[in-house]
């Protein structure tokens, strides 16, 4: 049975995320810009790139950049995106990256990490990170902050979008929080509508169901693992605002360092 990331970052990603715009992308790598104290000119390594918006926000900002991702539709979308070639695209899976490059920074961002039941597969992508930096190299984890989840999960939510009814359902289990997406379109999406006041029209059912699975780590686990894969972490920010990690306050916690 294929994993949960093997199969939710498809066609209907691009449906249920399409809110994640360019714009947004630019002004957070202008943070990450200062954060990483890096020339111009510099490699960096776009781990889990999906639709590549970092990673031309990067290549426009003077970098040299490297996006890897599992998703062929993902990467489909980045290259589209990027006529000009300027950015160096891979298919991998994060535990493994097939490439034997070193990298000045390596950045893994918006909650790509946490994929795995196990906190060995985990590690693996540390050490992976770690493989990919150049001695010194630095590097950028952007994870969500998991008090602050727990403090402000919704556990329910729906919205019409494209003919399509999206419905989302979260929960924390087993310490993960767990997403279930379904996506009616046709029938199932008119009488939805129609319950939510919004002109409808007939059709056939059509349901597609998608489940997203992050482990959560508290700052000290989380930090006790960057240690074990030879990451020594220098500041951790609670959001792109640059502000300062606060456990129960800050929506993200965003590690910078470098290689040992």
């Amino acid at each position: 049975m294929a994993e949960w990331y093997e199969q939710s970052f498809g066609e209907d990603y691009l449906l249920v995320y399409k809110h994640r715009d360019f714009q947004g992308a630019y002004q957070e790598v202008q943070k990450m810009i200062s954060w990483l104290k890096l020339p111009q000119g510099s490699s960096v390594l776009d781990l889990c790139c999906g639709m590549g918006r970092h990673s031309l926000a990067l290549a426009d900002a003077g970098y040299k950049v490297t996006g890897v991702d599992l998703s062929d539709v993902l990467l489909r979308e980045a290259h589209a995106a990027d006529p000009e070639g300027r950015v160096s695209w891979h298919q991998g899976d994060m535990r493994a990256v097939p490439l034997d490059e070193s990298f000045d920074a390596v950045v893994n961002l918006f909650t790509s990490f946490g994929y795995f039941e196990k906190d060995e597969e985990q590690l693996e992508v540390l050490k992976e990170i770690y493989r990919l930096l150049k001695p010194g190299g630095r590097f950028i984890i952007d994870y969500l902050n998991p008090a602050y989840v727990a403090a402000h999960l919704v556990p329910h939510s729906s919205r019409e979008d494209e003919g399509n009814w999206i419905e989302e359902h979260r929960v924390i289990e087993d310490g993960f929080v767990k997403k279930q997406i379904a996506i009616r379109s046709s029938e199932s999406a008119a009488t939805a509508e129609a319950a939510a006041g919004l002109d409808t029209t007939a059709g056939e059912e059509s349901v597609r169901v998608y489940h997203e699975r992050v482990k959560l780590y508290p700052y000290g686990k989380f930090r006790a693992l960057l240690e074990q894969a030879g990451l020594s972490v220098e500041q951790v920010h609670g959001s792109y605002n640059e502000d300062q990690y606060i456990e129960d306050a800050s929506p993200r916690m965003i590690f910078v360092g470098m290689r040992v």
